[in-house]
């Protein structure tokens, strides 16, 4: 008996923070949500009230309109799995744990999973392809990843955006594409999954870094060579980890690390700044009202790279600073010397 096709047709989305909203608008979009509502998993009963009634999320892009008549919400994250046959995670990476194994979500073996997170997850440091496979049997070819270079704040205004599809499945990852795909909005589709969701964890760090040289006021000279040298750390430990052929200048690499290292939208950026004007990291941390996903993951690359040794000078002052509370001062000094 031949196998059953895999549907496609129904779009859930797993979040409800700043880039779950710009996914869900981005979604409703196309023409197939006429038919078939987005369905939406958002986690507080007063903001799924709120957008209900009004149309906007009142606690993320709260000037983004949503067409309600496209969208099927819900706070039972199972009822939304069940219900639809692409999930899209969008549920920050330090949370998705709780959100999945947490509310024991079960069934995602039998769905196309489209990660949209970008960060480490759980305490062994997996990327989210291998937890969605090897936790929640997710099977590798029905495993895909939304990467950017993108900040939430410019979709919503739908500023001209480039998007990367990427999935061993090449109809799964063009599909997606297809769906996502507007006039001001370009897809390009890739199977390098593992090489992209580390570039993105790394971006995250470099970021932070940036931030760092600004708050102490180093200026844009030195911030140039430190990202330069960023880029060539992501080659080295992307090819140790995961060799294969791959141009770290495309945009799902370089362009998702300069929108997040330059851009006043990036968290990462704003928490590195205020440790470099002198805040106590704790004090960043709780200050901020979103999470900073270079923080855990300067710890992760750091004990990952315990395993492989690549050079990493830019991602272990990250980690220095952050988590062994080295003054900023010191271990800047220190990477000038080692960078060129």
């Amino acid at each position: 008996m031949a196998k059953k096709a895999l549907s496609t047709k129904r779009i859930g989305i797993i979040g409800s923070g700043s880039w779950a909203t710009a996914l869900a608008h981005l979604f409703t979009r196309h023409d197939d949500a006429s038919e078939c509502p987005v369905n939406w998993w958002v986690r507080r009963e007063s903001s799924l009230s709120h957008i209900a009634k009004t149309g906007h999320n009142p606690l993320y892009l709260r000037s983004l309109s949503l067409p309600l008549d496209r969208l099927n919400m819900s706070t039972d994250i199972q009822a939304v799995v069940d219900n639809s046959d692409i999930i899209v995670l969008a549920v920050p990476s330090a949370y998705l744990d709780d959100a999945l194994r947490g509310n024991q979500v079960s069934g995602l073996e039998n769905k196309v999973v489209f990660n949209a997170v970008k960060g480490l997850v759980t305490d062994e440091h997996h990327i989210p392809a291998r937890y969605l496979h090897k936790v929640m049997g997710v099977p590798y070819g029905r495993i895909g990843l939304i990467a950017g270079p993108s900040h939430a704040e410019e979709v919503a205004r739908e500023n001209w955006t480039y998007l990367t599809l990427a999935c061993s499945n090449e109809n799964l990852a063009q599909h997606l594409a297809d769906r996502l795909r507007n006039p001001w909005l370009r897809t390009h589709t890739t199977d390098d999954i593992f090489g992209i969701e580390l570039a993105a964890v790394l971006k995250n760090i470099y970021a932070v870094a940036a931030g760092i040289a600004h708050g102490m006021g180093l200026g844009d000279n030195f911030i140039a060579v430190l990202i330069s040298n960023a880029l060539k750390e992501t080659s080295r430990f992307l090819n140790a980890v995961n060799e294969t052929a791959r141009d770290v200048s495309a945009s799902a690499y370089l362009g998702d690390l300069l929108v997040t290292a330059y851009s006043p939208h990036s968290r990462n950026r704003t928490l590195g700044t205020m440790v470099g004007k002198g805040y106590r990291v704790t004090g960043a941390l709780v200050e901020m009202d979103m999470i900073a996903e270079g923080y855990p993951a300067a710890l992760g690359i750091h004990q990952i790279n315990q395993k492989f040794d690549v050079p990493m000078p830019v991602a272990e002052c990250v980690y220095r600073i952050l988590h062994e509370r080295i003054a900023p001062s010191i271990e800047m000094r220190i990477l000038a010397d080692r960078i060129h």
